[in-house]
C-alpha cells in the first residue's frame, strides 16, 4: 500500500509540471498537489478522508488581575520590572475562606511603574512569609485618577480590603470620594484642603518626606536648644518641600530660623554661592545647620564651611542625605551628619530586616534608595494589612522595617505614625545612633 501511495504521488507531480494549471485537486492522501483555495470553497466531488480540525486559540490572558495563588508568570507586556519575589500558594485558615486583599497599584504607569513594581515585591516577600489565610489579588492601572477610581470600585466588591493606591493624585481621588466602604491602605497621603481628614475606613502610609523633616527638626531643635538655627535648601521642589516642612517645624518650637535658597548648575553648588555663604556666617554665625540637600551637594557644602575660621557646625538632614549602600563614598567629608532614615537602609541587623530578603535586580541598573525604601514600604504594608484582618478595631504597634509604625484603625478615625531611626555619618556610611 505504502508503494501504490508513492506512486500516485509521484504520477501526481508529474502531471502538475506538465500541465499549466489544475482545476481539481489529485487522488494523492491529503491532497498534497491541490492549488491553494479559499476555505470556503465547496468541497470535491471525490471523497476524501476529513481534514483534522484546526487547535482551538488559546483564550485572551487575564492583565488587569493577578491572584497570587501561584508563581505569577513573566509578562512581557509590562514595563521592565527591577525585583521579583515569588510568592508561596496562599491557604486557607482551617478550611474557612481566604481573606481576600486587593493590591491596588499603578504597574501601566509610565512615571511610577517601577516604584509599583519595588512596593509589589515587597508585600509579596511579606506575604510568602505569612500567607496562612491569605490571598492577594494584584489590580494593574494607568495614571489617570477616573480609571484608578474604577479600579478601586471593582477592588472592593471582590475582595475584603484594599491596599493602595500609590500616586498621591489617586489618593486624593479616592479620599474625597464617598466610595470608601471596606478597609483601605492607602500608600500614599492625600492633599486635601481645609479639614485633612480621611474616610474612617482609609488608612494613609505612605513615606512622607514633610513627616521626615518635622522629626529631623525636632531632633535638632532638642540637641541645640540655644542655638541659631540655618535651613540650607536646593531648588527642587522637593528640596523645597522639606526646607518649608523643616521651617514651619523650628517656628512651632519657638524658633525663628533663617533659610538659605541655593540654585546648583547641573546638580551641584555653585561656588559664587559657597563662597557668599561663608561670608554671611562669617557675620551672622548659625549654631545648628539644617539640610535639603543631596549627598553630594552636602559634601560640597560641608568641605567649604569647615575651614577656618568657621569650623565645624552641626548639621541635620532627611532621608535624602543617603544615597544608598551602592553609592557610599568612603572618606571623612560627611563625618558626624545627622539624619533619620529607615530601618531598611541604616540598620541590617535589625531583627524584622533580617527576616525578608532583599531586592535582587532583574537586569544590569542598581537599585536605588528611593526603590528600596518603597519595597521596604511594601513589607510593612502587608503586616499592616494582616494585623488590621486579624484583630480589627484596636490599636498596635509593629517595629517595623519602615520604622517604628503605631496603629489605630477602626476606632473613629484612623491615626498612624512612622518614627524613622536616627543615625550619622562615619568614615561615609550612615550608622544608626544608640536610642
Amino acid at each position: 500500500m505504502l508503494f501504490k501511495n508513492i506512486n500516485k504521488l509521484i504520477l501526481c507531480v508529474a502531471a502538475a509540471m506538465l500541465a499549466s494549471a489544475c482545476s481539481t485537486p489529485c487522488d494523492a492522501p491529503g491532497g498534497l498537489c491541490a492549488p491553494i483555495t479559499s476555505v470556503t470553497s465547496a468541497p470535491p466531488a471525490v471523497a476524501k478522508a476529513p481534514r483534522p480540525k484546526p487547535p482551538a486559540p488559546p483564550p485572551e490572558p487575564e492583565v488587569v488581575v493577578e491572584t497570587f495563588a501561584v508563581p505569577s508568570p513573566e509578562d512581557a507586556a509590562r514595563p521592565s520590572s527591577i525585583m521579583q519575589v515569588v510568592p508561596q500558594p496562599a491557604e486557607n485558615a482551617d478550611g474557612k475562606r481566604a481573606y481576600r486583599i486587593a493590591l491596588l497599584l499603578p504597574l501601566r504607569s509610565e512615571a511610577l511603574g517601577r516604584a509599583a513594581d519595588a512596593l509589589r515585591a515587597g508585600f509579596m516577600a511579606a506575604l510568602e512569609r505569612d500567607s496562612h489565610g491569605f490571598e492577594v489579588n494584584v489590580v494593574e492601572t494607568g495614571d489617570a485618577p477616573q480609571e484608578v477610581l474604577s479600579a478601586y470600585v471593582t477592588a472592593q466588591e471582590k475582595n475584603d480590603m484594599v491596599v493602595g493606591p500609590l500616586a498621591r493624585s489617586a489618593v486624593t481621588a479616592i479620599a474625597a470620594s464617598p466610595l470608601v466602604q471596606k478597609p483601605t491602605i492607602a500608600l500614599n497621603h492625600p492633599e486635601l484642603r481645609g479639614d485633612p481628614q480621611v474616610p474612617p475606613q482609609m488608612l494613609t502610609i505612605g513615606l512622607s518626606i514633610e513627616d521626615e523633616a518635622r522629626q529631623v527638626a525636632e531632633w535638632g531643635a532638642r540637641e541645640n536648644p540655644s542655638a541659631t538655627a540655618l535651613v540650607i535648601s536646593g531648588n527642587t521642589s522637593w528640596q523645597k518641600r522639606i526646607a518649608s516642612a523643616m521651617s514651619a517645624q523650628l517656628q512651632r518650637l519657638g524658633l525663628r530660623p533663617r533659610n538659605v535658597d541655593l540654585a546648583p548648575l547641573n546638580g551641584y553648588l555653585q561656588d559664587s554661592e559657597l563662597v557668599a555663604l561663608r561670608g554671611r556666617l562669617q557675620s551672622e554665625p548659625a549654631g545648628v545647620l539644617f539640610a535639603a540637600l543631596d549627598p553630594d551637594q552636602l559634601r560640597q557644602l560641608k568641605i567649604a564651611l569647615s575651614a577656618p575660621p568657621l569650623g565645624e557646625l552641626p548639621v541635620y538632614g532627611t532621608s535624602s542625605l543617603n544615597p544608598g549602600r551602592t553609592m557610599y563614598r568612603a572618606g571623612p567629608e560627611l563625618d558626624g551628619v545627622r539624619l533619620l532614615d529607615l530601618p531598611w537602609l541604616v540598620q541590617r541587623d535589625h531583627p524584622a530586616v533580617m527576616s525578608y530578603p532583599q531586592p535582587v535586580p532583574r537586569d544590569e541598573a542598581r537599585i536605588s534608595a528611593d526603590m528600596e525604601r518603597v519595597y521596604a514600604l511594601g513589607i510593612d504594608a502587608f503586616r499592616i494589612a494582616r494585623e488590621i484582618a486579624l484583630q480589627p478595631q484596636r490599636r498596635f504597634q509593629l517595629d517595623g522595617v519602615t520604622g517604628q509604625l503605631t496603629i489605630d484603625f477602626g476606632n473613629g478615625p484612623p491615626w498612624f505614625e512612622r518614627i524613622e531611626v536616627p543615625a550619622e555619618y562615619r568614615n561615609g556610611v550612615p550608622l544608626p545612633l544608640a536610642q
